[in-house]
């Protein structure tokens, strides 16, 4: 019998537990660790894709967790820590002479056995094996045939982004400028979009949608999930979920407003001031740079007057540490109450909170989990404000 399983498939490490760089970016503490820690006990995620698990040190550390008996194999791919499952992923740059500009990907493997053969394949192909997100030196079209001959998963990174992205600068029109497009597993949308926005994108059709964090800090896990129907939390179920099969499927993504997304709007390069229509000088500094935003990428690129393809929900919802007046403190006490956060978001009671917090909080909690809160639009780097 099929369940409902939350997963979010794109989280980084920050550093090893020697303290190691992996993600130099990313936050200290968010190592292996605290990442599978706060998924099971605070976040109450099912599944988790770790997206730098080519690094050898990360390898060293899972492997270890398997010989003292924390994390086991599971038959189905997947590697299973308390009530998580960890899915093994990478996330990697492509910059080959198709491109018009770097491109990022996520692959994902079954085991971790499978992920060190990858690695050491990598290896060979980058400058520095033990970081997050390097560039590869070799085409898309290859990358993406040594992820399926190892029976992995390969999914295009935030393919709105301006930067570093598919259709942020990496083709001017198609993904086939770059990749096979019978060799794509799905496409992650970024925090600046959603399916509403891009269903008329004639060529995404076909693929399912997924919706995830990025996480840089352990607070930023599950920023965006999705909830999955799947007979149990394992590397091949969420496969045939991608692929619409058996009867597994995503049921539902839950995301930030795009208007939160740092890139959501075209604005200036230089102080992020919000670009009219019509304009080419920015009107608050005088600047002649601007980021496009996704949302005019987006009408770019879009072709269809009615898409035919049937989605899932795509909830908005504003994470427990975007509301004002939400600070962590609270949020522990709300943990220590309900158990976690997808708890707090998809089952407590608006009655249940205002037993434990003042109304007016209990209000706003509830609204940022229906998508119900006023948002200033973000742009240009600078995320959007909740008032």
């Amino acid at each position: 019998m099929n369940q409902h399983y939350f997963a979010d498939l794109h989280i980084h490490i920050g550093r090893t537990e020697s303290g190691k760089p992996v993600k130099i970016t990313g936050s200290r503490n968010l190592t292996l660790k605290n990442i599978l820690d706060t998924a099971s006990s605070k976040k109450g995620l099912d599944i988790i894709g770790i997206i730098d698990c080519h690094s050898p040190e990360v390898i060293g550390e899972i492997e270890v967790l398997l010989t003292k008996g924390e994390m086991e194999q599971l038959s189905e791919g997947g590697l299973r820590y308390e009530n998580t499952t960890l899915i093994p992923g990478s996330e990697i740059e492509i910059y080959d002479e198709n491109c018009h500009g770097p491109i990022h990907v996520l692959a994902y493997f079954p085991t971790i056995s499978i992920m060190k053969e990858f690695s050491n394949w990598m290896s060979s192909n980058l400058k520095n094996i033990q970081l997050s997100s390097q560039r590869i030196y070799c085409d898309g079209l290859t990358l993406q045939r040594k992820v399926k001959d190892l029976g992995g998963l390969f999914i295009p990174a935030h393919v709105f982004t301006p930067f570093k992205s598919l259709y942020g600068k990496g083709v001017s029109s198609s993904l086939t400028e770059v990749f096979d497009p019978a060799l794509i597993d799905g496409i992650e949308l970024g925090l600046s979009s959603d399916t509403d926005m891009v269903k008329r994108i004639g060529e995404l059709e076909q693929y399912t949608f997924v919706t995830n964090s990025d996480a840089h800090s352990l607070g930023k896990l599950a920023r965006e999930y999705q909830k999955i129907e799947l007979k149990d939390a394992t590397f091949r179920e969420i496969e045939m979920a991608l692929q619409e099969s058996n009867g597994r499927k995503i049921v539902a993504n839950y995301g930030l407003n795009p208007l939160l997304g740092k890139y959501h709007s075209t604005a200036c390069a230089n102080c992020s001031e919000p670009l009219i229509a019509g304009e080419s000088v920015c009107r608050k500094c005088g600047s002649h740079l601007f980021v496009k935003g996704v949302s005019t990428r987006i009408q770019e690129l879009s072709d269809l007057v009615e898409p035919t393809r049937k989605r899932p929900p795509y909830i908005h919802q504003v994470p427990l540490d975007f509301i004002p007046g939400v600070g962590p403190k609270m949020i522990e006490r709300l943990l220590s109450i309900f158990g976690t956060e997808m708890n707090i978001l998809h089952t407590v009671t608006r009655e249940e909170l205002e037993q434990y917090l003042p109304q007016k909080i209990a209000k706003l909690i509830d609204q940022a989990r229906k998508g119900e809160l006023t948002i200033d639009v973000g742009g240009a780097g600078k995320y959007g404000k909740v008032h």
